[in-house]
C-alpha cells in the first residue's frame, strides 16, 4: 500500500510538471502562432481550411497532439469546476499585478502540485513512526491542507505588497500632477510625462491606463478599470474625482490640489492610527518576553534566599 502511494504521488507529480510546463510555455506561443495564421488567412475558418489541406508533417507535433490533448483534458476538468472559482482566481492574480503573466490555468497546476509536495512530505516524514492508520490518515490530510494553503498565502502576500506600495506612492503621484497641470500641462500630458520618469505598480497601472485610453476606450471606463485592478481606497477617490471634474467642467487643477492635500491628510490618520495600536501590539512581546526576564531578576534571589533557609531547617 506504501509503495503504490508513493508511485501514485510520484506520477501526480509528474504529470503536474508535465501539464505545468504544457500550459506556461507552449501554449502561449500556440496562440501566437495561431494569431499570426488568422492575419495571414483572414478567419479561423480559413485557418481551419489551410491546416486542412496541409499535410500532417506539416503541423509540429506538439500543436496537433500534446496542446490539443491537454485542452481537452482542462476543458473536462472544467465542467466540474464550479464558475466562481475561476473568476475569483482571475479577480485575484489581477490584483496581484500578475494578469497576463499568469493564467488561472497555471496557477491551478501549481497548486495543485503544492498539495502533492506538502502529501510527499507529510507521507516520507511519517513513514517511519509507530502511528495508528486514523493518525497517519489526518497527518496526509494535514500535509495536503498545508501545501494547499501555501500559494493561497503567498498571492495574498503579493497583494498586499502592491497595495502597499500603490498607497505609498499615490501622494507623491497627486503632487506631481498637480504641480505639472498647474504649469500648463494637459492631464493626459502630465500622465505621460509621470510614467516617463517614475516606476511603480500605481505607474505602471496609469501607463495601461493611457493605452487603454489610446486604443478607443472612454477616459471614464479606463480609469474605472484602473481602480477596479488597484483595488484601493484611495485610488477610488481619486478617480471618482478626476471623473466628476471632467463631467462637471470644472478646474482639474484646483481637483488634484484637493485630491493630494486629502491623501496627505489621509496618510497622517492612517500613521496616527498606527502609532495608537503600538501599545496594544507591544503588550505580547512584553507578556512572552520581558515579564519572564523582569520576573527572574526581580524575583530570583527571593526564590534563592527562601530555598537555602529551607535547606538550612
Amino acid at each position: 500500500m506504501t509503495i503504490f502511494l508513493a508511485s501514485l504521488t510520484g506520477a501526480i507529480v509528474v504529470f503536474m510538471l508535465i501539464y505545468f510546463f504544457v500550459v506556461t510555455r507552449l501554449v502561449p506561443k500556440n496562440k501566437v502562432h495561431q494569431r499570426l495564421r488568422e492575419l495571414k488567412y483572414g478567419s479561423k475558418e480559413a485557418v481551419a481550411k489551410s491546416q486542412e489541406s496541409s499535410s500532417l508533417a506539416d503541423i509540429p507535433f506538439v500543436e496537433r497532439t500534446i496542446i490539443p490533448f491537454f485542452e481537452g483534458l482542462e476543458k473536462s476538468l472544467l465542467r466540474f469546476a464550479p464558475a466562481g472559482i475561476r473568476a475569483m482566481l482571475e479577480q485575484r492574480i489581477m490584483l496581484a499585478g500578475k494578469q497576463g503573466v499568469w493564467s488561472v490555468n497555471a496557477f491551478v497546476c501549481g497548486w495543485l502540485l503544492s498539495m502533492a509536495a506538502g502529501f510527499m512530505l507529510m507521507f516520507m516524514a511519517i513513514q517511519n513512526k509507530d502511528l495508528e492508520f486514523i493518525q497517519r490518515v489526518m497527518a496526509l490530510l494535514l500535509g495536503v491542507i498545508m501545501g494547499g494553503a501555501l500559494p493561497f498565502v503567498f498571492l495574498n502576500s503579493l497583494i498586499q505588497k502592491r497595495q502597499f506600495k500603490i498607497q505609498r506612492q499615490l501622494p507623491e503621484l497627486l503632487d506631481l500632477l498637480c504641480v505639472s497641470v498647474q504649469a500648463g500641462l494637459s492631464f493626459d500630458g502630465a500622465v505621460t510625462k509621470i510614467v516617463g520618469r517614475m516606476k511603480g505598480p500605481l505607474i505602471e497601472e496609469c501607463e495601461r491606463m493611457q493605452r487603454d485610453t489610446r486604443m478607443g476606450m472612454p477616459r471614464k471606463r479606463s480609469m474605472q478599470q484602473m481602480a477596479k485592478r488597484c483595488d484601493v481606497q484611495e485610488v477610488y477617490l481619486f478617480t471618482t474625482a478626476v471623473i466628476q471634474a471632467e463631467r462637471l467642467g470644472t478646474s482639474m487643477a484646483t481637483t488634484l490640489e484637493n485630491q493630494a492635500d486629502n491623501m496627505r491628510e489621509r496618510r497622517r490618520q492612517h500613521a496616527k492610527a498606527e502609532a495608537l495600536k503600538a501599545p496594544v501590539k507591544i503588550l505580547f512581546p512584553l507578556i512572552l518576553f520581558i515579564f519572564p526576564a523582569l520576573f527572574v531578576v526581580v524575583l530570583g534571589p527571593a526564590v534563592l534566599s527562601l530555598a537555602q533557609a529551607g535547606f538550612a531547617k
